[in-house]
């Protein structure tokens, strides 16, 4: 009688079925490692050029912002990113909740008055997220993956919803390449649902790929 095969898929408490196959597994980590240190290096130049400039316009705060967010199985790590706000933006949260124009657990206004003038640049492009390559060396992020949330919207997420956290979190995913702050919570969720289903290194790579083409200038950031 034939050994049966291990399970390489799971299934969430809501049914849906993640790919865990080892090869899968394996090759996402190498491909994570391999372009993140390529990114890092070849983009060193331009970290230094913004650092520089980050400082110049706010000398009181750290050119890299770290943040608390929620991980895979809801692991809490630090994110990095370059800081585009002033040095007192979590202070100046409270003033500004009630015009918050995001849906669900999100925060998000176009015009937000933290944001600096290089912050505003940056955002622009979404160089501000490119520290996170960090994350993804050190294993708490992945390339692909459903943006990592905050603690306080993961508090509020339902069963369902919180199924984004099943898998690792990433730089880029599905609705940051279709719409990105134009969508809304629910819509933002069922692109991490699906890319959740079917991931795979060929899905992957096409978001990379997809990334790469809409991440600087796009309209839909801020």
């Amino acid at each position: 009688m034939a050994e049966s095969k291990p399970h390489i898929y799971k299934s969430t408490e809501s049914g849906v079925i993640i790919n865990e196959k080892k090869s899968y597994i394996i090759t996402k980590r190498f491909m994570d490692i391999l372009l993140s240190l390529i990114g890092i290096f070849l983009l060193l130049p331009l970290f230094i050029i913004i650092g520089i400039l980050i400082k110049v316009e706010d000398r009181k705060g750290s050119v890299i912002f770290k943040q608390e967010r929620v991980g895979k199985n809801g692991e809490i790590f630090h994110i990095y990113k370059f800081r585009s706000m002033v040095s007192n933006a979590e202070e100046m949260l409270i003033d500004l909740l009630d015009k918050n124009e995001a849906s669900g657990p999100l925060f998000k206004i176009k015009e937000d008055p933290r944001i600096t003038k290089i912050g505003k640049l940056l955002r622009k492009t979404s160089i501000d997220e490119l520290p996170q390559l960090i994350n993804v060396l050190k294993g708490e992020m992945s390339l692909v993956g459903p943006r990592p949330a905050l603690p306080r919207e993961v508090n509020e997420y339902s069963m369902y919803e919180n199924q984004r956290l099943s898998v690792l979190p990433g730089l880029t995913c599905f609705w940051q390449v279709e719409g990105r702050s134009n969508l809304g919570f629910k819509e933002q969720v069922e692109l991490d649902i699906k890319y959740i289903q079917l991931r795979s290194f060929k899905t992957d790579i096409i978001l990379i790929i997809k990334t790469v083409f809409v991440l600087f200038g796009s309209k839909d950031a801020y």
